[in-house]
């Protein structure tokens, strides 16, 4: 029997487009939406290319779609998976969808996936046509995952993170407080997500403001401005931003300073 509010995912990898090393950290990050009861992945198998993937599969629970590459230069596996995603929406077995993909090819599948009222999550690269992020309710960017490391006791004074050994390459450093203010762009998407989320009050949760951020824009992450959390974000923008915790529980609130 179903559990109440746990959400069922069908997690559908395209092969030929996602790197094999962040398979764990995309895992991790989709089974925060809920179980993941439908792992597949697509690609010609028989090609070198989807060798990094073959040791994954059994530890993994994923099931290998072989979809062989009929014409030269023309990619098939993106059909196989709309496919696929077609007949598991149909069959009802599922509440929402995870692509894994960079290609705008799965736009249109998102779309319509969305249309039958199930959450359509993407995770991608940075390079993802603009399109496909937009078509979906929320969009991981892979070089996310791996750019702030777990904090324990013994590293970090007053929720400062330190990366141990050497910096990743993919990932951006922590930016200085100064220069998030003036980002723009963060801080025009901030704004319009604060006058959506307040209504007619002076300030507005935390919390509902992280979900106007993510209607406004799904592909929008705090671990893309180096922080961990959108509280984290907020606290560096204290020249800006002005927060509050109610009295009464541990609700968040802010406001824009005048």
């Amino acid at each position: 029997m179903k559990k109440i509010n746990d959400t069922t995912i069908a997690l559908l990898i395209d092969g030929d487009n996602a790197a094999p090393k962040r398979l764990a950290a995309i895992l991790e990050e989709v089974s925060k939406q809920g179980t993941i009861t439908i792992r597949r992945i697509y690609g010609d198998w028989t090609t070198q290319g989807m060798a990094g993937w073959k040791g994954l599969l059994n530890s993994n629970a994923i099931q290998p779609v072989q979809q062989f590459a009929n014409t030269k230069g023309k990619n098939s596996t993106d059909s196989a998976l709309i496919i696929d995603a077609m007949d598991i929406l149909h069959g009802e077995l599922v509440d929402a969808f995870c692509i894994v993909s960079s290609d705008s090819d799965y736009t249109r599948l998102a779309t319509r996936l969305r249309e039958s009222g199930l959450f359509v999550m993407g995770v991608g690269e940075k390079k993802t046509p603009d399109a496909f992020v937009k078509a979906c309710e929320r969009f991981i960017y892979v070089e996310n995952l791996d750019v702030l490391e777990p904090v324990s006791d013994n590293r970090t004074s007053a929720g400062q993170s330190q990366l141990t050994g050497s910096k990743r390459a993919s990932g951006p450093a922590k930016a200085p407080a100064a220069k998030l203010s003036e980002n723009s762009d963060l801080m025009r998407k901030l704004r319009k997500a604060f006058v959506i989320a307040k209504g007619e009050e002076e300030e507005a949760s935390l919390s509902l403001i992280g979900q106007a951020l993510r209607r406004l824009d799904p592909g929008f992450d705090p671990r893309s401005y180096g922080h961990a959390s959108l509280s984290s974000l907020v606290n560096v923008l204290k020249d800006q931003l002005e927060t509050r915790r109610e009295e009464k529980g541990n609700t968040v609130m802010v406001r824009f300073r005048s």
